[in-house]
């Protein structure tokens, strides 16, 4: 019987392993004098390898790794100057921190030997290719920034590996797929960034302990569940703009306790409920919720957050007056209503003249807005398409 080849799969594992050994065997033979790990020195060659020669600039910090000296080995004065730290004893290497000077390349998936390393940051250059699974067998990794690369390819769910991971950044690639289920597992996560790449499908349970959440300009639908968001008591910002998320934003969403700020614009959001803050106190102090196609009146309820200064619901499709308890609002310094169909005059003191609210109320269907005014430049719509708007009927006037 002839023999069968080996998968793919394996023959990059022995090449994986093999490759390893002849880099780890090279570091032993080099490290006489070398304070360092051979295995994280042989890890580093072996990063270094796999970033084009050409994309290294003289004067960056990877030329500077020259491996006839040891890494770890301080002071720094002419070899390994910028870019990695190391513990203490100058034995493992902890920290790999590049410059942003446009190295090209991929990531070499012996990195993984590097099992001391508590922050990878590789942001703002041209690092392209999947993102490898071994990275996510760094146990003790507290920060990982691969922020404005080409990495592409889905995210693994290994990812929920990394128990000690605190800030998460992975901005501005081409990564695509479903969001792992998995991102739950990463209890010690506090800042989550995963905007401007193409994730599809719905947002999954969330890590407990985030405070930041950003996941804007992708593809991301469905609407915004409660159980994604359950029990996150300590979430302040929150940046999903620039989606495709329909639906009602209910009640629950506002009335995450720690909530400050949050950026729903540019979605596909039909409605909003919000309920007046829970015990009369809330955090909140900016919401954009415009370009959506939220239908309806402006909610009242806003005007009970007792620190929000900033609200936008512009182009949407809101219709009837402008609440008067948003004239009687002192924290309220910027309102975005440009682009509806509200109707009667603005609250007393929006037109004083004394600037103490900024913003738009431009593009509606409002009396007593002259177009001499700020807020209310350039001017109203048509009065066809206002009566369009209201069944065919003028709209009725509301005075305050």
């Amino acid at each position: 019987m002839p023999p069968t080849k080996a998968p793919a799969a394996h023959l990059c594992l022995l090449q994986f392993h093999l490759s390893f050994l002849f880099l780890l065997l090279t570091a032993i033979a080099n490290s006489v004098h070398s304070l360092t790990l051979p295995s994280d020195i042989a890890a580093l060659q072996a990063f270094k390898a796999s970033i084009k020669q050409s994309s290294i600039p003289s004067w960056s910090c990877l030329a500077s790794w020259d491996f006839s000296t040891d890494p770890c080995t301080v002071p720094h004065r002419t070899h390994f100057i910028c870019g990695l730290s190391c513990s203490p004893d100058s034995t493992r290497v902890t920290s790999i921190t590049l410059d942003s000077v446009g190295y090209s390349g991929t990531l070499s998936p012996l990195i993984s030997k590097l099992s001391q390393l508590t922050i990878l940051d590789l942001s703002d250059n041209s690092f392209y290719g999947t993102i490898p699974v071994s990275l996510f067998s760094l146990s003790l990794l507290q920060s990982l920034s691969l922020r404005q690369n080409s990495f592409s390819g889905p995210l693994p769910s290994s990812i929920g590996n990394l128990k000690s991971l605190q800030e998460l950044d992975i901005s501005g690639n081409s990564l695509y797929g479903s969001l792992p289920n998995t991102l739950f597992s990463l209890s010690s996560l506090r800042r989550l960034d995963l905007s401007f790449n193409k994730f599809s499908g719905s947002v999954p349970k969330l890590p407990s302990n985030l405070l930041e959440l950003a996941i804007k300009a992708n593809s991301l639908s469905g609407s915004i569940s409660k159980a994604s968001f359950d029990g996150l008591g300590q979430l302040e910002v929150v940046e999903l703009s620039a989606n495709s998320f329909a639906g009602v934003l209910q009640s629950w969403f506002f009335q995450l306790s720690s909530l400050q700020q949050v950026n729903l614009s540019n979605n596909s959001l039909t409605g909003v409920e919000i309920w007046k803050p829970s015990a009369g106190y809330s955090e909140l102090v900016a919401v954009d919720l415009g370009f959506n196609k939220i239908a309806g009146y402006v909610p009242v309820n806003f005007s009970d957050y007792p620190m929000l200064s900033s609200l936008s619901m512009r182009y949407n499709r809101l219709i009837g007056p402008i609440p008067w308890q948003f004239g009687k609002k002192g924290t309220l310094k910027r309102l975005y209503l440009d682009g509806n169909y509200l109707i009667g005059k603005p609250p007393a003191g929006f037109l004083s003249g004394d600037g103490s609210v900024a913003g738009s109320l431009s593009y509606n269907c409002l009396q007593g807005c002259p177009a001499s005014s700020q807020l209310c430049s350039p001017s109203q719509r048509p009065m066809s398409v206002c009566k369009q708007a209201y069944g065919g009927r003028k709209p009725k006037v509301i005075t305050h």
